[in-house]
């Protein structure tokens, strides 16, 4: 099983990122919680070891975890410490820029999955 644990539904994701998922088995969405910024410390550990609880009863081979940092660092070394393989989608943003008529710039950024890399 590969958990996905970010605020992007494996269903939008392009086939690359699927297939490169897929290595690992079924993809299983468990979305990313909403984290507040007036949240001390502490809030934000709780709710790692929580949802690291959770992960760690499907016993994944492995769970993409990007979002709010100072959650993703506690739960990354809760399930490293567990033998979770923990992974972040590496991709190659692509940027357009168009200037308009009246000297303002619009600039468009396309993100192209490229791999999986390993949180170590």
């Amino acid at each position: 099983m590969f958990i996905n644990h970010t605020n992007h539904a494996s269903a939008k994701w392009p086939a690359a990122q699927k297939e490169a998922a897929h290595v690992w088995g079924e993809i299983v969405d468990l979305p990313f919680p909403d984290i507040g910024a007036d949240w001390d410390e502490e809030r934000v550990a709780k709710l790692a070891e929580e949802n690291a609880a959770k992960i760690l009863a499907k016993k994944p081979r492995a769970v993409l975890c990007q979002g709010e940092f100072t959650y993703i660092y506690h739960l990354v070394n809760l399930l490293r410490a567990a033998g979770v393989t923990v992974l972040a989608a590496a991709s190659r943003r692509e940027a357009v820029e168009e200037q308009a008529e009246d000297g303002s710039v619009r600039k468009i950024s396309r993100f192209v999955f490229t791999r999986f890399r390993e949180y170590r």
